[in-house]
């Protein structure tokens, strides 16, 4: 069984920044993929940002691209997301989640992590 574990989360104010973490463990394959998601209250779950495994090829929601860094360590399984220039409307629970093929819906949830920006 896989597990994801985001950490990371917290307070920050705008302008600030926070780094999240995303630890896969468990009986692990190969992801081929692993994504960021935010959920802020009364609103559905959005993607933030994606990176492959393999050669490293980012994807990013408009609102955060060149604010947020998303990177991969293959040493340790863990995904990253930085987060700079934070604004009150980044404000949400953070998920991150992986796939195990590029065209396969992500398998694997984390169980999220709460990021509060005040302005």
């Amino acid at each position: 069984q896989v597990q994801l574990v985001e950490s990371g989360g917290g307070l920050a104010q705008a302008g600030g920044s926070l780094r999240l973490s995303c630890a896969t463990s468990g009986r692990t394959f190969s992801s081929a993929l692993t994504g960021w998601f935010r959920q802020a209250p009364g609103k559905e779950r959005d993607f933030v940002a994606a990176i492959r495994w393999s050669g490293g090829v980012t994807y990013y929601a408009p609102s955060v691209r060149g604010r947020f860094t998303i990177s991969a360590d293959n040493t340790n399984n863990t995904v990253y997301l930085q987060m700079s220039n934070l604004k009150p409307e980044d404000t949400a629970v953070y998920y991150c989640a992986r796939k195990i093929t590029l065209t396969s819906p992500y398998n694997d949830w984390g169980q999220g992590t709460q990021v509060t920006v005040s302005s």
